[in-house]
């Protein structure tokens, strides 16, 4: 999986760190979409928002804003940020990219969700 870079002494000015993991095909896929953009001033954010049949949705964008108490990790040139709000919902969750002849696109692994819907695309 890829590492986040935090610092290790976090100092008062720096922004908090979240704790989300991307493996290294999400982080990969993400990267190749940015790139096949042309977009370097962009980061991955990850949200939860109310909706979906069981409660609370994933949300998953490209993102060139900077909210007010968001939580930033690097992932080997990957920026991800996380609001303050949604931090809590996804504290722990590994993002990975599957590619297979079933199933293409990004899954979340939460150990937070009590539960989710059929089809996947919300949790509660």
């Amino acid at each position: 999986m890829t590492t986040a870079q935090d610092s290790a002494v976090p100092t008062p000015d720096a922004p908090p760190t979240h704790g989300v993991t991307l493996t290294d095909a999400a982080a990969s896929k993400a990267k190749a979409l940015l790139d096949q953009e042309g977009r370097d001033d962009m980061h991955l954010r990850i949200a939860v928002q109310p909706g979906g049949c069981a409660g609370l949705r994933y949300q998953l964008f490209f993102d060139e804003r900077s909210l007010d108490g968001d939580a930033l990790r690097d992932f080997e040139g990957l920026k991800v940020a996380v609001d303050r709000m949604s931090a809590p919902y996804v504290e722990g969750a590994v993002i990975d990219f599957v590619d297979t002849i079933e199933k293409q696109g990004f899954t979340i692994d939460n150990p937070n969700a009590g539960g989710s819907c059929a089809c996947g695309d919300s949790f509660h």
